[in-house]
């Protein structure tokens, strides 16, 4: 890997600033023990920034996220600013980034470690095992269509209203996202929209499959409604290896899979642009976990999805395949060792804060890598 690779930091609102910074422990741990230095820059969003800056998100900040070779996103979002209006909510930070860096390929992993098998909700023999990548496209569908908004009807009533709509080359470009995943997988793709209720999802289901026909014959493709999904995860999960799937369906989807793991406090992200003709790529990472204002400040958050968030960025943004095992096998390790943040908590185990849990993965970096 090149030297000094551009990184830039958003800890953002809640617990973000506080798990980020179990991050910025391994980041210096990495240049210590591994020879590897970042050029990192920290930045506000979301709440933060409109504390500071005045807007969730600013244009100076939106131009080093464009230079930088990629983003570690906290998370935004907390009763403090629920009375601002609609332009001026904190989401706005991640959202501008996801649209201004076409951030189209959201990658969600609902993997089920041993250690944590029993703090599922569900069966140990329903979960044990599980590995599921759920790919959502993430610059289109409802949550940008136009025309959206609330108008005033001529009988006095108002009506809200919201587009879903999808172009061919937006669902070409994250399935072949989706298909060339499950080729380092188990090589199977499941397509999920409501085909049979809305004519954007029978497009959807339509130019899936010409795409898998044309370019992807050695994957096998399958469909599947988005209700269905949802029971089927449920019910038996280990059935998918790839689910592809538009921006609302993957939204609900996704969190009901990372429950399948016990906590949102375990699950990383990564959101994909385009690979441009100079081999960059703008990506982002974050926990899929939100602000969790209610434990905010507190200490007791749980940071192994920023960490681990972090290990998916050294993997598809650095190629530092190496470096991404190490920090994984560290958090399963210190998982094993029976040490858990709150929301994981399970028999026979021992409740440890933020800080203490972010020691000791370094502890166990510095086993693997003696």
């Amino acid at each position: 890997m090149p030297a000094n690779k551009k990184l830039l930091i958003l800890p953002g609102d809640g617990i973000g600033p506080e798990v980020m910074r179990e991050v910025r422990r391994v980041i210096d741990w990495m240049d210590r023990r591994r020879m590897v230095t970042f050029d990192v820059s920290d930045d506000y969003a979301g709440g933060a920034s409109i504390d500071a800056k005045g807007t969730p998100m600013t244009d100076e900040t939106m131009q080093k996220a464009r230079d930088a070779d990629a983003i570690l996103f906290g998370s935004v979002g907390g009763p403090k600013w629920d009375t601002l209006g609609f332009d001026m909510r904190p989401e706005i930070a991640i959202l501008r980034l996801r649209k201004e860096l076409d951030l189209f390929a959201n990658l969600r992993p609902a993997i089920v470690l041993d250690p944590l098998v029993d703090a599922s909700t569900l069966k140990a023999d329903v979960i044990r095992g599980l590995d599921i990548m759920i790919v959502r496209e993430s610059t289109g569908g409802i949550y940008f269509g136009e025309p959206r908004g609330v108008e005033t009807l001529a009988d006095g009533q108002k009506r809200g209203f919201d587009t879903e709509t999808y172009a061919t080359n937006e669902i070409e470009r994250v399935g072949r996202v989706a298909f060339e995943l499950a080729r380092k997988r188990q090589n199977r793709v499941c397509s999920v929209e409501k085909a049979n209720v809305m004519a954007s999802g029978l497009f959807w289901r339509q130019t899936m499959t010409a795409l898998q026909q044309r370019e992807f014959p050695d994957v096998e493709l399958t469909h599947m409604y988005a209700d269905n999904c949802a029971m089927q995860l449920v019910r038996n999960p280990r059935q998918f290896d790839v689910i592809v799937t538009g921006n609302l369906f993957g939204d609900i989807l996704s969190d009901l899979a990372s429950m399948l793991t016990g906590s949102l406090g375990m699950l990383p992200s990564a959101t994909l642009g385009a690979v441009q003709a100079s081999g960059k790529r703008h990506a982002l990472y974050e926990p899929i976990h939100g602000s969790a204002p209610d434990i905010a400040g507190k200490g007791v958050a749980n940071p192994l999805a920023q960490m681990l968030s972090f290990a998916m960025l050294l993997r598809f943004s650095f190629g530092m395949d190496e470096d991404a095992l190490l920090i994984e096998q560290a958090c399963s390790n210190v998982l094993k060792s029976g040490l858990r943040t709150a929301d994981i908590m399970g028999p026979g185990t021992a409740r440890v804060g933020t800080s203490v849990m972010g020691e000791a993965v370094l502890r166990e970096l510095d086993k693997l890598a003696a």
